[in-house]
């Protein structure tokens, strides 16, 4: 899981985002803790192609309650071949008729769009939940950028009967 989201993380640098967060820096220890435990109760995923290593990540979990899509992350050489969409269409499938939220970068040109172009909105921090707005503080201290973390929410239908 964590080589997968290093890889994708590349993508970032190149944009200019180093996060430059080694493994024992407590961002990096509390994400792989989250992990971990979301991998332990089914939540947790790796994706690709049968026989070959996996190349794209899904970890969910439960904020205040409510699903939160913790990471998704697609090693750059599967980039563009809809992988992402199909997790992404996983975590909204796992979130059934609740609301699904997440965080992102606004600022960068193939975050927040692709999440809209799923139904996501952007909301103000001030409408988020105590735990949204606990993990926007967390990632806010410790990645770069600060000031583009947002909270996107995208609201489920429930099944027709």
């Amino acid at each position: 899981m964590i080589a997968i989201d290093v890889d994708a993380c590349t993508l970032y640098v190149e944009a200019g985002l180093d996060a430059d967060l080694g493994p024992e820096h407590p961002y990096s220890v509390a994400e792989r803790a989250s992990w971990t435990r979301c991998a332990r109760v089914g939540n947790a995923f790796v994706a690709g192609r049968a026989n070959e290593p996996p190349v794209g990540l899904l970890v969910m979990d439960r904020i205040d309650g409510a699903p939160y899509l913790e990471q998704l992350s697609i090693r750059r050489i599967a980039m563009r071949q809809g992988l992402g969409r199909r997790l992404l269409a996983r975590a909204i499938e796992w979130a059934g008729g609740e609301p699904l939220w997440l965080t992102t970068y606004a600022h960068i040109p193939w975050n927040r769009p692709f999440y809209e172009r799923h139904g996501f909105v952007t909301v103000a921090e001030s409408a988020c939940p105590p735990g949204m707005v606990a993990i926007l503080d967390d990632q806010r201290r410790a990645l770069p950028a600060p000031a583009e973390r947002i909270a996107m929410r995208r609201i489920n239908e429930s099944p027709r009967d």
